[in-house]
Order: structure tokens, then sequence, then C-alpha cells
């Protein structure tokens, strides 16, 4: 159906591992062929080009000279590795030709070169242009009339690149799309399209706690059941750090937070645990059984 060069990620090979088990599994029942970039370094989430923007492009467009050799498009599971590494992607290829130069005299020292031939791509996007909504909707087993989702996108998802957009970076609507596919029920509320607050985590703890703890209060009191987001760091803040978060801020009860991937695999008849479901830190079974 389609072959693609995977980037996973950090996060989804460490913090959370059962996202990285979840795509890998969704591909594989869809048909999709993933060839593994093993050979990938960090992308920077986006922290590099606060001191080294030319870090920031050499690194990643090493990223992307692993796909283009492969012939293949780069594809993401993560909003931020696709914000960053497609922003990499469009300044080299639209951009500056003076820095695209300076790149590759630093990548001919190990031996690549930026060449500009191929995409970045998310896995939402692979689903929403190349596999499409409908082939997606006929593939499922399992419709998800319970689930009401409370899209959370991912800032660096909608408006990193500014060459190359999917979705309209204000009033988005892929995921809610998605939804639709799989048979949940799309839940709108303010913050959908924010940040995280992840950013903040590692000097201002507080504030980034009551960031996130904004959107899940907003997204409950809209009517969520569940949130749903295409980003390992948004889920890692919005599950894993969900405890501290609704120790500091008021009116929030538990919300089971999904992947994508998640979302999709269930609605194709994958089992929660085939899924990673049971790993998370916000129990979700209860809310699956439904």
């Amino acid at each position: 159906m389609g072959k693609y060069a995977f980037y996973p990620g950090c996060v989804s090979q460490g913090a959370c591992p059962e996202l990285y088990q979840a795509t890998k599994a969704i591909a594989h029942k869809l048909g999709i062929e993933l060839v593994e970039l093993t050979g990938a370094s960090c992308c920077g989430a986006g922290t590099f080009k606060e001191t080294d923007p030319f870090l920031e492009d050499t690194v990643n467009a090493r990223n992307i000279s692993l796909a283009e050799e492969l012939g293949l498009p780069l594809m993401t599971q993560c909003s931020t590795c696709q914000g960053v590494i497609g922003a990499v992607n469009d300044r080299l290829k639209l951009g500056d030709p003076e820095q695209r130069l300076r790149v590759n005299q630093e990548l001919a020292t190990t031996g690549r070169e930026f060449r500009g031939t191929t995409e970045v791509l998310h896995l939402l996007w692979v689903i929403m242009r190349d596999y499409g909504l409908d082939r997606l909707q006929s593939q499922v087993v399992r419709p998800l009339h319970q689930l009401k989702c409370g899209a959370f996108y991912g800032c660096y998802l909608l408006r990193a690149q500014t060459h190359n957009r999917f979705d309209d970076p204000w009033q988005p609507q892929s995921l809610e799309q998605v939804f639709r596919a799989v048979g949940a029920e799309p839940i709108y509320y303010q913050g959908r399209n924010q940040c995280c607050g992840f950013p903040l985590s590692s000097y201002d703890p507080t504030s980034a706690f009551r960031i996130a703890g904004g959107h899940l209060r907003t997204a409950q009191q809209a009517g969520a059941n569940c949130l749903v987001t295409p980003c390992p760091l948004c889920h890692l803040q919005l599950d894993a750090r969900q405890p501290e978060i609704r120790s500091q801020v008021e009116a929030v009860a538990e919300l089971p937070v999904l992947h994508l991937s998640q979302l999709i695999g269930l609605a194709l008849g994958l089992s929660a645990t085939e899924l990673g479901c049971d790993r998370h830190i916000v129990p979700t079974l209860k809310l699956l059984e439904s």
C-alpha cells in the first residue's frame, strides 16, 4: 500500500514505548511498509535552534538524507519530530542556498548529503493523504461509538512548517476527520491546537502543569471522555504527568489519553494489549471496555 522510511523519535522508544508498538502494529495491519531509520539521531525537539540553528539544520539534514538514500518519504509519528524535521526539509529546499551549502559541507565529512528529494510526513498525513479515510473506514471492524475524543494536535505539527502544511494551523480538522472515520465522536474545546506545556517542564513545572491542566479541564467540560494526540511528547505530558497536574489544578478528573495509532488500532480490531494501552499512567481499560 505504501512504503516509508520510519523515524520513530526518542520518546516513543524511551518514555512511551507503547506508542512505537502501536504504530508498528497498525502499519502491519494496514499493509503500510515501514523501514526503520535505526541510524537516525534525535531531532533536538526544537531546543538545538535556541543556541545553534545550524546544528538543528545539520542534524536533521542528516536524518533526511537517510530516507533519501532509500528513495522513500520519511514518516514520523510525533508532532514535534514532524515540525522540526519538516521545517528543516522546507528550509533547506526552499530557503537560503548558502545555508544548504554550509550544511552539506558539514555532512560531507561523514559521507552524507542533503539532496532535497523526499518528503517528511507525519503518520496522520500518511493516513489522510496516502492511505485515505474511505479506505481506513472500510477496514474498521470495531466502530468506536462510545469514544468522545478531544483532539490534541501538538503545536509543532500545525505551525512549525511554513511551506508544506497539511492542515489549517489554527482551525485544524484532520484528527476530527479520523475520529469520524473510526466511528468516534469529535469533541471540540479550547486548547486542542495549543501547546501542552512540555517545553516548560524542565525549568517551570508549575506553569507547565497549569497549562496542561487547563486543557484537560476544558476538554472534560466540553464532554470528552478521552484525549487523542499524534505526539508522544504531548502524550507524556498529558498522561504520564497527569497525577501531578491534577494535584495542582482544580476540577480535573482522570482523563485517558490515546495516541493516534492506538485509536486507529482499536478500530481495526487490535487488542488494547497489542497497542500498549495497558501501559498508560492514566488507566484506559475501563473506558475501552465500553
